[in-house]
């Protein structure tokens, strides 16, 4: 396939795995994206997870043809991207391999390979001639490794931009970009907001005419939809207005409680996204955190504490460092409820999410006399 004339890309779709880094469910699968610049001399920017090996080493066949190739591009070293970084150097004795110092620190610990004459070590702003073609590489730590680099061709204003724009969904599957680019973002990158901040401010001032990422589709329209996007998410402030109602219910009473909240919410024109955490995968629900700018968690108490799926939950909001919300907490307890208390706890170690001070207790089943309560929390999650 052509990217432009020059670049044309490697990658490989995978439709058959079912969790992502074994923990993400991937529906529609994902691809591992790969690319061949064609110039004066060669460069393969990355390679493809191990699952994918020989159809990636046909399309890299290929596209070359008889010739070989005279660099490798070493964006990200996580096993979905770097996995044949060892087949290949020994495919290709005279290739030499492009990343930065913390790369070759790091690329021991993946493979056994004498690597003496075969590397060029970029520093940032550092720019390698293709011929007509020059990349220029910019350092990305945290994005989310530590030896994370983009890197942008100067002639097609090509920004390859590593695990950055990247989505779940294999390319045929033909998914809307947005459709799981934000869970992608959220669950992969959502921790390191700031240093996703920092490369859009190193980045902004290239002419890009495309991004080109690890995952996912090639970008090549509108492309401050992406980028507002990704300032949106990266700066942890809601994309819209709504709410979350996340909940936890062991045999149905508090989920009863949590749809008649969810369903008043839209009887006053809110946005709604309601989640079972007991049944809906976690992924969905952080996504979902991080897209609306208010939540209501219901959950019982267990064993004198959390209900444990409430808890997984908030566990996975603190590990991606989610801020700036406002949250509404409904606790069931038959005879000592706790679950509020619980959730608070954990709620407090986040920043700048604001609790509002009417809890709901639901003491076992929801009765008419809780009504006005809920309807005192929900006056206070609009504010």
């Amino acid at each position: 396939m052509f990217v432009t004339d020059d670049i044309r890309y490697a990658g490989v779709d995978d439709t058959t795995l079912d969790l992502f880094e074994s923990q993400y469910p991937v529906p529609y699968g994902v691809s591992y994206n790969s690319y061949v610049i064609l110039d004066e001399k060669t460069a393969i920017m990355d390679t493809v997870d191990a699952r994918a090996t020989e159809e990636w080493l046909k399309n890299i066949s290929g596209i070359l043809g008889d010739r070989e190739p005279d660099y490798l591009v070493i964006s990200h070293l996580e096993p979905d991207h770097a996995a044949n970084i060892g087949r290949l150097a020994e495919m290709y004795p005279e290739m030499k391999l492009v990343g930065n110092a913390k790369t070759f620190s790091m690329l021991p610990q993946f493979f056994e390979m004498d690597l003496t004459g075969r590397t060029v070590v970029a520093k940032e702003g550092d720019e390698l001639s293709l011929g007509s073609h020059t990349l220029k590489f910019f350092l990305a730590p945290m994005v989310h490794w530590p030896e994370v680099m983009v890197t942008y061709d100067e002639k097609d204003k090509v920004l390859f931009s590593a695990d950055g724009f990247g989505t779940f969904g294999a390319l045929s599957e033909k998914l809307p970009w947005i459709q799981e680019a934000r869970r992608y973002y959220v669950n992969i990158v959502g921790k390191y907001g700031p240093s996703v901040q920092m490369l859009l401010k190193k980045t902004a001032g290239l002419d890009v005419a495309m991004i080109c990422p690890l995952h996912g589709p090639v970008l090549k329209e509108d492309l401050s939809f992406y980028l507002d996007k990704y300032n949106t998410w990266s700066s942890y402030a809601p994309e819209d207005q709504g709410v979350l109602v996340a909940y936890a219910s062991m045999h149905g009473n508090t989920k009863d409680a949590a749809l008649c909240i969810a369903q008043q919410l839209r009887d006053a024109g809110e946005k709604v996204i309601a989640l079972d955490l007991s049944r809906d995968d976690v992924s969905y629900a952080v996504e979902a955190a991080f897209r609306l700018d208010r939540m209501v968690l219901a959950a019982p108490t267990y064993d004198g504490g959390l209900f444990p799926p409430m808890e997984d939950f908030l566990y996975h909001l603190k590990a991606k460092n989610f801020q700036n919300r406002r949250i509404a907490l409904v606790e069931n307890g038959s005879w000592g409820p706790m679950a509020a208390k619980k959730m608070r706890e954990i709620l407090d170690t986040m920043k700048n999410l604001t609790i509002c001070d009417t809890t709901v207790t639901i003491r076992s089943a929801m009765k008419e006399a809780d009504k006005e309560t809920i309807a005192k929390m929900l006056e206070e999650l609009k504010a």
